[in-house]
């Protein structure tokens, strides 16, 4: 059983404002091809755990990666820390990029 809920980019991208979202790719990632979703912020995988600034947010946590796979990771790891029903972007960034979705600074 999984400890969040998958969430399709259409779907995220018509309740951003509803979200924390949280982008845990690496620094050339961020500013690579994909770019990011505005309004998201930058926090790599591996800091995740290591940082209890997420919580001071009410909003639920949207998390975000490349494909899916490392946002599914966070999900998990701060569904064990103790966060309430974090959300994963279904496909990531390349799915958020293939339906021509908003994205800021690509390269």
């Amino acid at each position: 059983m999984k400890n969040y809920q998958d969430i399709a980019p259409a779907e995220a991208a018509q309740r951003l404002d509803e979200f924390r979202i949280v982008d845990v790719r690496e620094p050339r990632e961020w500013k690579g091809d994909l770019g990011h979703i505005p309004g998201a912020e930058f926090l790599p995988l591996g800091e995740v755990g290591s940082l209890n600034r997420l919580q001071d947010d009410p909003r639920p946590l949207l998390l975000i990666c490349r494909s899916g796979k490392r946002s599914e990771k966070a999900c998990e790891l701060l569904y064990e820390l103790k966060f309430q029903s974090p959300h994963n972007l279904a496909g990531g960034m390349l799915e958020w990029d293939r339906l021509g979705l908003a994205a800021e600074n690509r390269s």
